[in-house]
């Protein structure tokens, strides 16, 4: 299992800030950097000047949401993040949530499987350097990119449900969670996607969980911080669905919270039941649970 860091720098700090994190990430020999996208800096601009100063780690976005962007303007988009980085790409995409779209940006959250099915018919040729020949529903497109330069490069869907896990097994390059639990994971969503993916003729998918992480000797003080952090996640209905399957009563349930060796061995289990990549979103409240979350990361990637 590769271990990545999710970075919240991309909202609350600026690129230069964003730019740090992603090197001494790099520096400390993770395998990914994350940068989620909501309403701080545009994600992929972003990672476009981390490609350009951070020569080495794989840059993943978590996630772009698809409704206010037509698929093939996100494509160019990446497409040209893709060439800055060197192939280093791996784009996350997902439909966000109801209040977003429909509250925040005035469009319509509807259909979404068949947003998402005809959104990846035109947005994955378009990645691996093909011309998009789509006649749906939703998107009549016929065009090509030309980018000198461009490589193909991954896509991966924030897929819960089982019907857009099943479009993501046969359409994508696998999924990213955010707040899955482990026994969501074991008994829904690997299982779910890596049928699809085998029965549409795929590679086995590429499965990211990502959870809050940290290494303390506080372990209820860290789970009450990510409850007033976090907590909100809780009513949104799709986040709701899956902590429900998990039993937890919120995001606190399923953080990863205790001693290094407690730490250690929630993050093991992650990978024996098939997950391929962890992105961790550190926790620490002070300068010893932020040292000792990294030192026991960091130990992970030579195991």
């Amino acid at each position: 299992m590769r271990i990545g860091v999710f970075n919240q720098t991309v909202n609350d700090g600026t690129i230069d800030e964003v730019v740090e994190h992603a090197r001494r990430a790099e520096a400390d020999g993770f395998a990914s950097f994350w940068t989620s996208h909501i309403l701080g800096h545009d994600a992929l601009t972003a990672l476009a000047v981390v490609g350009r100063e951070v020569p080495r780690i794989e840059l993943g976005t978590s996630v772009v949401p698809t409704f206010p962007r037509h698929p093939a303007a996100l494509a160019q988009q990446a497409v040209t993040v893709n060439a800055i980085a060197g192939g280093r790409l791996c784009l996350g995409i997902g439909l966000s949530h109801k209040v977003v779209i429909e509250s925040m940006y005035g469009l319509r959250l509807e259909r979404a499987v068949r947003h998402l099915t005809e959104y990846l018919d035109v947005l994955r040729p378009l990645s691996e350097d093909r011309p998009a020949a789509v006649d749906g529903e939703l998107y009549r497109v016929h065009l090509a990119l030309s980018a000198k330069g461009a490589s193909p490069f991954p896509i991966v869907v924030a897929a819960l449900g089982p019907q857009l896990l099943r479009v993501a097994g046969e359409r994508a390059d696998g999924t990213v969670t955010w707040l899955a639990g482990p026994a969501t994971l074991a008994d829904h969503i690997v299982p779910t996607i890596t049928a699809a993916a085998e029965a549409a003729g795929r590679p086995a998918p590429r499965i990211l969980a990502a959870l809050p992480v940290c290494v303390t000797t506080e372990a209820a003080a860290v789970r009450d911080r990510v409850t007033k952090r976090l907590g909100f996640y809780a009513e949104l209905p799709s986040y709701r669905a899956m902590l429900d399957r998990e039993g937890a009563a919120g995001p606190a349930d399923v953080a990863i919270a205790g001693s290094a060796d407690e730490v250690e061995e929630q993050i093991r289990a992650l990978g024996a039941i098939g997950v391929t990549d962890f992105a961790a979103v550190e926790m620490g409240a002070n300068p010893d649970e932020v040292d000792a979350t990294r030192a026991l990361l960091r130990s992970l990637l030579d195991r």
